[in-house]
């Protein structure tokens, strides 16, 4: 089964979220589960440096802005999967993120870089352009590359299938109406039926209406974007997709993320030698400026620092746990008034609040494995990667009951704890009440060491690889017309 996997960003060379660990992670999944698959991703400037053995397999005039294109087969650094690299300099070669300049601004030409990135996956999925290797289907990620099944629709001879998956509803790609025509689509995917959203252009709203199937990356986050609450205006949309729309669950890399290997770490540890884990803790409190104490419970965030994902919860239930005793450790960048707010606190106590602004991969790993808990106490979480790095390394989630974090965490109840299930705490309204009471029970059971101690056996016996998610896309790729072989 060949399969084409399209995305903007992959880990370890360009990442700004989640996304970037699944492009980086699944095809490696599916390779050993049996399937050809191979990348298309932007020509960004960590991409063009990075992938290796690149030759170029079509060269083309210019299309959406772009005076000089040239595609690229390589194999990508690591992994070893074949990737296409989308070389348009004008496009992509710059300074900065991979959707937003340095200032926090986004690209004005958005629109053409990542319709041309959808009109490439949908042209290699038609045979177009490597007639050397022609895939049987096309899997794009997120709205970045969702564009690619409105142009495997509007092209005649396409006979590849489609899947689409939504990694996070908010960000739908959202462009000014009156830029439709640099499409180069037909006039009729303009209506409210195509890309037409309140006025303005939507890329993840084609995927939805042509995609053959469209998955989110948690079963719950699928129920959930089905609900007005959820669905960002595209409720109906999705409603209307009934059965073709599935969740599966992401997966952890094992490979990146394993305590007993992890090179990044002060000690390495295992549910079977629990040791380094103290070590770590240690390490990081003093790294981190913080008092040195064992007993103290220390809670770690890694994450963007938005109200989607609770952040200002957090500011708001921290005398509360400052009172209790505990630290809190917070790695993350984003709102200015949340980063402000964060950093003040940190001043303030500096014997128990630590802040770095930014993020460094190396770094996050030392946070989760410091850490006693780690929070999560998103308002909307599709998947959520961040607490299944905490279960893996005996780091306690604490987080929301929605979307993936209410699929992958069990919450320490009297009955959980006493059957052995329980993997961390959840809380179920988004209010600074019910986080406190939540911390207030996390602190309680800390306070035990040897429940403690089996919480977080239990919690690193939890099996979230990568190797289950791409059993269940492979499923999933084998239900489509042609593909059931």
């Amino acid at each position: 089964m060949k399969v084409l996997h399209a995305a903007a960003e992959v880990f370890p060379l360009v990442k700004t979220g989640g996304l970037a660990d699944v492009v980086g992670a699944l095809p490696q999944a599916l390779v050993r589960a049996g399937a050809d698959v191979r990348l298309v991703l932007p020509g960004l400037p960590a991409i063009v440096d990075a992938v290796l053995h690149q030759k170029t397999i079509v060269e083309l005039g210019p299309l959406f802005g772009a005076g000089r294109i040239a595609v690229r087969l390589g194999t990508m650094p690591y992994s070893h999967v074949p990737a296409y690299v989308i070389d348009a300099p004008y496009l992509y070669r710059r300074g900065g993120g991979p959707y937003q300049a340095s200032d926090g601004s986004e690209w004005p030409d958005n629109l053409q870089r990542f319709a041309l990135l959808g009109w490439m996956a949908a042209h290699l999925a038609s045979g177009e352009i490597d007639p050397d290797w022609t895939p049987q289907l096309l899997h794009a990620h997120d709205w970045h590359a969702a564009l690619a099944c409105a142009y495997m629709a509007a092209h005649p001879g396409n006979t590849a299938s489609s899947v689409f998956t939504v990694h996070n509803l908010a960000f739908q790609g959202l462009f000014p109406q009156q830029d439709f025509a640099q499409l180069g689509l037909p006039l009729r995917y303009m209506q409210s039926h195509g890309l037409e959203f309140h006025g303005q252009l939507s890329f993840m709203k084609r995927a939805w209406k042509y995609a053959q199937r469209v998955t989110t990356v948690s079963p719950t986050y699928a129920g959930e974007i089905a609900t007005h609450e959820f669905g960002c205006g595209l409720d109906g949309v999705i409603r209307g997709r009934g059965a073709e729309v599935s969740g599966i669950l992401n997966g952890v890399d094992g490979a990146v993320w394993d305590p007993a290997k992890d090179s990044s770490l002060t000690a390495r540890y295992s549910a079977k030698d629990l040791a380094g884990k103290s070590r770590n803790k240690a390490a990081l409190q003093k790294e981190m400026g913080l008092e040195v104490k064992a007993g103290a419970p220390l809670f770690g965030v890694v994450s963007r620092l938005s109200a989607q994902k609770g952040l200002d919860l957090v500011l708001a239930a921290l005398p509360a746990l400052l009172r209790q005793g505990a630290q809190l450790v917070l790695q993350g960048s984003g709102d200015p008034v949340l980063e402000a707010a964060f950093t003040a606190a940190a001043f303030a106590h500096p014997a128990q609040v630590a802040v770095r602004i930014g993020y460094d991969e190396t770094f996050a790993h030392r946070l989760i494995a410091g850490s006693d808990v780690i929070m999560v106490p998103s308002r909307f979480e599709p998947c959520g990667l961040t607490q299944l790095y905490g279960l893996r390394y005996g780091t306690l989630p604490l987080v929301r009951r929605v979307g993936g974090l209410a699929d992958t965490v069990v919450d320490a109840s009297e009955a959980a704890v006493r059957d052995g299930l329980a993997t961390g705490f959840s809380f179920d309204a988004a209010t600074p009440a019910a986080l406190e009471a939540a911390l207030l029970r996390a602190v309680q059971a800390h306070a035990q060491p040897e429940l403690w101690r089996r919480l977080m056996v239990t919690a690193m016996a939890q099996d979230f690889s990568w190797e289950g998610a791409a059993q269940h896309y492979m499923s999933l790729y084998r239900s489509l017309p042609g593909l059931r072989q």
